[in-house]
């Protein structure tokens, strides 16, 4: 079945969902698709909040340079500039489509504080922030007429002219344009085509590649996967941020503890009860994210340690309650009361700071295909993510984007090549589905311990050669069996493992979030790594192209 539409949106965070409401808005018909609900996603389990601003003792300068530092030598300060300043009408635009962030008594901003910061300046809503902006931006496009939501469908492949049979244009060629995408319907089993000049990727992140993860299970790289196999340039995956407090449980659940907590006060400490962050960095327990997971897996491994704790103790329990209720219930639902005990804590895999290549308006440089949000590379990020910068990005990128995409319909004159259907070829249904979780346990596994927080040279090499048999054995099973959600998160995983681990070895220091241990310096500096695919023209049919 062929579906027509001007816009494909895929993914239903704040970035896609932002930016289908401005395009929508315009006239333009928009197929928003999404392979769980349209609630699920990175966004909805944000919980400190978004970046902008607003007190009287902040201004632009402090938060541009709150961001360099916190980046590493590698952030790019125009784009640092361009979407800090654009931050108070973002802003502006998320109350206007109902999101209530929490105030004082006196009605003016509530704001938090953050690792990383040297202002107050967070915006949340609670620690709830995600949802509550989720929430509002889902009710905003269901009552756009002019947006389509297909939930439960898995992006496969975007299709590009480059790609179809018989093509002779090349990923580079001026005229090599989006032609749409395919996508499993779940509740079917049947690959629809949809046939659109735009597609956005606004698919969220990486954390699933990982053992231990914050992110949802829907965090399975779809987008930068796809993006990179219609030959977009993916760079800095090497800088993978593990949020240093995840709730530490017995069952492997990581809940996470927002870095907010320790804005308000909280202090880490080893299981003697020493506090030990003032040894790593001079703002002790607000210092950025890469040191103090550092940190923390440095006390683990020195003491043998499972886990440190995170003490907030002694803060009235009303007060805690009101200001973290998500994370005071989660807390008591595992019998820690964060007045009175300590929450034992540990890092996990929580944000990808690299991802497709991008410019300020999403454009990825294949005529057609936009990327925003956390599968986006803007520079902004630089080597290391300040805490609650990239829902600002997501909305200041996704407003670019759809004046981009706008400019970009508005040029186009020939009409949208047809595109063939889906074609199974010889493939029959799976009887060896163990292949697919055993594959997957190993590959999140192989990364856990080979391309955490801490890495080598030689864990490196490790890591590619067995993602290299594992992504083998998972490409026999592509082209031999139906495709299936199982199969296609697993493929893009496996894709995305190697990729992080291809940037990883191309920095050869130690910068960031990438601590390698051969090279514990800074180096000359390599403001990007780069990978991008080459493939011949008139890619192989059946299973995808």
């Amino acid at each position: 079945m062929t579906r027509h539409y001007d816009v494909i949106v895929v993914g239903s965070g704040i970035a896609g969902l932002s930016f289908a409401l401005k395009v929508a808005s315009s006239g333009r018909r928009v197929a928003l698709i999404t392979k769980k609900t349209s609630a699920d996603s990175n966004t909805n389990y944000a919980q400190g909040g978004i970046c902008c601003v607003t007190g009287k003792d902040d201004d632009f300068e402090s938060h541009v340079r709150d961001t360099l530092a916190a980046g590493d030598g590698l952030c790019d300060e125009a784009v640092t500039r361009a979407i800090v300043s654009a931050a108070p009408e973002r802003i502006a635009e998320l109350v206007a489509w109902g999101v209530e962030f929490s105030r004082k008594g006196d009605g003016s901003w509530d704001l938090g504080m953050e690792g990383g910061h040297t202002r107050r300046r967070i915006l949340h809503a609670k620690d709830m922030t995600g949802k509550v902006i989720e929430s509002a931006l889902v009710a905003s496009v269901a009552a756009s007429a002019n947006i389509e939501v297909f939930e439960h469908e898995v992006a496969i492949d975007v299709i590009t002219r480059s790609r179809l049979p018989g093509s002779t244009l090349g990923p580079d060629d001026a005229d090599n344009a989006v032609l749409g995408l395919y996508a499993l319907d779940t509740r079917t089993g049947r690959v629809e085509t949809f046939r659109s000049p735009v597609v956005l990727l606004a698919t969220g992140g990486v954390g699933q590649v990982y053992r231990f993860t914050t992110n949802p299970d829907i965090a399975t790289g779809d987008g930068i996967a796809m993006a990179y196999r219609a030959g977009a340039t993916i760079s800095n995956l090497e800088f993978v941020q593990f949020h240093p407090t995840a709730l530490y449980t017995l069952d492997g659940e990581r809940a996470l503890i927002s870095e907010a907590v320790r804005g308000e006060g909280a202090v880490l400490r080893d299981l003697s009860g020493r506090a030990f962050m003032a040894d790593y960095h001079p703002q002790a327990d607000l210092a950025p994210r890469d040191v103090v997971a550092r940190a923390i897996d440095s006390e683990m491994k020195k003491s043998g340690a499972p886990h440190v704790w995170l003490d907030i103790t002694g803060r009235p329990e009303e007060e805690l309650s009101k200001r973290f209720p998500h994370i005071f219930e989660t807390c008591l639902r595992r019998g820690v009361n964060m007045a009175h005990d300590m929450i034992p804590v540990v890092p996990a895999a929580h944000y990808l700071c690299g991802g497709v290549r991008t410019s300020l308006a999403g454009e990825t440089g294949i005529p057609g295909l936009y990327a925003c949000g956390e599968v986006a590379c803007t520079g902004l990020h630089g080597a290391n993510r300040l805490a609650s910068n990239s829902l600002l990005e997501a909305v200041v990128v996704s407003h670019n984007a759809s004046l981009s995409v706008g400019e970009y319909l508005a040029s186009r004159t020939e009409p949208l090549d047809d595109v063939p259907d889906w074609v199974d070829g010889d493939v029959s249904d799976s009887d060896e589905r163990v292949i697919l979780s055993h594959n997957r346990d190993e590959l999140r596994s192989t990364m856990w311990d080979y391309v955490g927080i801490v890495r080598t040279a030689r864990r490196l090499r490790r890591a590619k050669t067995r993602i290299g048999t594992i992504s083998r054995e998972i490409d026999e099973y592509y082209w031999n069996f139906k495709v299936e959600p199982a199969l296609l998160e697993l493929r893009n995983l496996a894709q995305v493992a190697d990729l992080i681990v291809e940037c990883a070895m191309q920095r050869r220091e130690s910068r960031g979030l990438h601590c390698l241990l051969d090279h514990p310096g800074h180096g000359e500096t390599k403001y990007s790594t780069l990978v991008r695919r080459t493939f011949q023209p008139g890619a192989k049919g059946g299973n995808s192209l």
